[in-house]
């Protein structure tokens, strides 16, 4: 089903890319081009709608969760605080890779200034508030906190929801009450919910892609895909980086392992989770890998691979910040030091809060678009090679979590 699924995406991508293209070709600027592009381009606006309504309580529910099901450190404190603190700086890591590489680079560049000011002028902006620039030193940590978390949720402050999400989880799991089980099944019930209406827009994903992409190359003509072939260099670049580097580091130097023979040992979680595209559903290659060819104990193996199969997503924290950094090139978006911070945080957070499942960062690259001002029509280009590119993040995802595995359960044995 999910192989299908990404034929039917890859083949809107293709689609509408031809038929744009064929479309710029032979109106060029004839008015029957726009009026064509205004028949079109509501169906794409419509996908993008459905995934930003779902965007809060997913956030909500994820990130709260995420946290909640630490609830453990209670019983294995030195193991779950450590995995916490690994999580978050080798997830900082992974997001200042690819921010770094998309400054270097610049894939979102070319673009002729004109076409793409009238471009921009004619793409309709999210349906989320665009803050204003991003607040330094102490205001950026006072702003954090929401005053009103439903006022946050209303205003597209995701950051301050996320900070009311953080400390929800924490609270779930230092009240022990029946009344608090109830709520976190309840926030359970939310999050299963809201993946069903995901899975349900993805299925309308195919169209939604190919009326965005014919809307963008109708404009662009065969320039848009060269930008697109660049962006995807950026992504895999960083995902090497981030795999054969970062990691090989951590596990010789933090872990008292060899990367060969750590490699040599997670080839099979690898290859799943590259044919899967889902940390969930790797899960239990990974956790017999660590047992019998990383000969992890098994207490920390279980907690740390559990838990980091929804918490530890480096490689989909890494593609959130390249490719709102590349839709931000590519849209002339100027994006100040104070903003690329709130992109990094917000990526780091959605790291932990982000579904281990097929197209779970979507609603996130959405969201963080709609901050910072970026038209996100652009996305269209973006979900054709998703499921690729999914696919190698998620071998990434997996490869950290049994990295973790590793550096936590030095002195553990």
């Amino acid at each position: 089903m999910r192989s299908h699924s990404a034929v039917r995406m890859l083949a809107g991508l293709a689609i509408g890319a031809t038929l744009g293209i064929a479309a710029h070709v032979t109106l060029g600027d004839a008015p029957a081009l726009e009026t064509a592009v205004r028949i079109v381009e509501p169906v794409g606006t419509i996908f993008l709608r459905l995934l930003f309504m779902l965007v809060v309580p997913l956030v909500l529910s994820a990130l709260a969760l995420g946290v909640a099901g630490l609830g453990d450190m209670r019983r294995l404190g030195r193991i779950g605080l450590r995995t916490l603190a690994y999580t978050v700086a080798v997830s900082t890591c992974a997001v200042l890779i690819g921010v770094g590489l998309v400054n270097a680079i610049r894939p979102g560049d070319g673009i002729p200034p004109a076409l793409r000011a009238r471009l921009a002028e004619r793409a309709h902006t999210a349906p989320v508030a665009t803050p204003p620039k991003a607040a330094m030193g102490a205001d950026f940590f006072v702003n954090l906190v929401p005053a009103n978390p439903v006022r946050a949720m209303a205003d597209g402050d995701m950051l301050a929801v996320m900070t009311f999400a953080l400390f929800l989880g924490v609270g779930l799991v230092l009240t022990q009450t029946e009344p608090a089980r109830r709520l976190e099944e309840g926030l359970q019930g939310l999050y299963d919910v809201t993946m069903r209406l995901l899975a349900l827009v993805i299925r309308m994903a195919p169209l939604g892609i190919a009326c965005l992409v014919f809307s963008l190359t109708a404009r662009l003509g065969f320039d848009v895909m060269r930008q697109l072939g660049a962006y995807v260099v950026v992504v895999l670049l960083g995902l090497a980086i981030q795999q054969f580097g970062v990691y090989s580091a951590t596990v010789y130097w933090l872990g008292g392992m060899s990367p060969r023979a750590f490699f040599r040992g997670v080839r099979e979680a690898m290859l799943t989770a590259f044919s899967t595209a889902s940390s969930n559903a790797t899960l239990p290659t990974a956790l017999r890998v660590a047992e019998q060819e990383l000969h992890l104990p098994p207490h920390v193996s279980r907690f740390v691979l559990t838990i980091g199969s929804t918490a530890n997503q480096n490689g989909t924290a890494l593609f959130e910040g390249v490719t709102v950094l590349f839709l931000a090139q590519f849209y002339g978006v100027e994006l100040d030091v104070g903003q690329q911070l709130t992109i990094v945080v917000v990526c780091i957070l959605g790291g932990i809060g982000t579904a281990g499942v097929p197209g779970g960062s979507l609603p996130v690259i959405a969201m963080i678009l709609g901050m910072i001002g970026v038209p996100v029509e652009g996305i269209g280009m973006i979900l054709g090679l998703d499921r690729f590119l999914d696919m190698c993040r998620t071998t990434l995802n997996v490869t950290g979590d049994l990295a973790a595995a590793v550096v936590v359960a030095r002195g553990e044995r």
